[in-house]
């Protein structure tokens, strides 16, 4: 099922995300429709958060990126395969000399801006059969993952901003929280009372 985005300026975006457990009802349900939501909105990652659930839990999936030209041979091999579930994850490591990406999100449709992350990472999450890991990640993967980390510790990309950047956009999220914006995927407006 899809599921309603939710946008900028609902206050499930900046709420503490709870540890989940192998007793989460619906796990797989959830999981399932995520996907779908995600594929539908052409996205390629997506935070439960993003769809109203308040739980440490992300999904991304990599492969559009596949034939990225700017990606090496060896990456775009890796890319072309990453479609992952990350459970209680935690990032442990962030190293590397910081490089701008430019970054959008579901969940505020219409904004893209350079964002600087360092490239690599070390994480530490569940699979979707809650069996453990710790792996390290680098380059589009890394970011991919450290955007939706983000989601699950309460940050937005618009954050890392400069704020000047901030200044700029401020009243096309106010829009976004309105619901002037034009999407073509199903989203719900903390300030409209129908969904869309």
């Amino acid at each position: 099922m899809i599921l309603p985005i939710v946008a900028y300026g609902d206050p499930v975006l900046r709420k503490e995300t709870e540890v989940i457990t192998k007793q989460y009802p619906k796990l797989d349900v959830l999981l399932n429709n995520m996907f779908e939501t995600m594929y539908q909105a052409r996205g390629i990652g997506l935070a439960a958060p993003q769809v109203g659930a308040s739980v440490r839990l992300f999904i991304v999936d990599a492969t559009p990126f596949e034939d990225d030209e700017d990606l090496s041979e060896e990456e775009q091999k890796f890319v072309s395969t990453f479609k992952r579930v990350f459970i209680n994850a935690r990032i442990l490591d962030e190293s590397g000399d910081e490089w701008a990406f430019n970054e959008g999100c579901l969940s505020i449709p219409d904004v893209r801006e350079d964002v600087f992350r360092q490239p690599d990472i070390v994480i530490e999450y569940e699979d979707e059969n809650f069996k453990k890991h710790k792996e390290t990640f680098s380059g589009i993967v890394a970011r991919i993952i450290q955007h939706e980390y983000d989601h699950i510790e309460g940050i937005l990309f618009t954050d890392k901003l400069s704020p000047l950047k901030k200044r700029l956009i401020k009243s096309k999220l106010a829009n976004i929280s309105k619901g002037n914006v034009s999407i073509d995927y199903r989203m719900k407006f903390p300030n409209v009372k129908k969904k869309r």
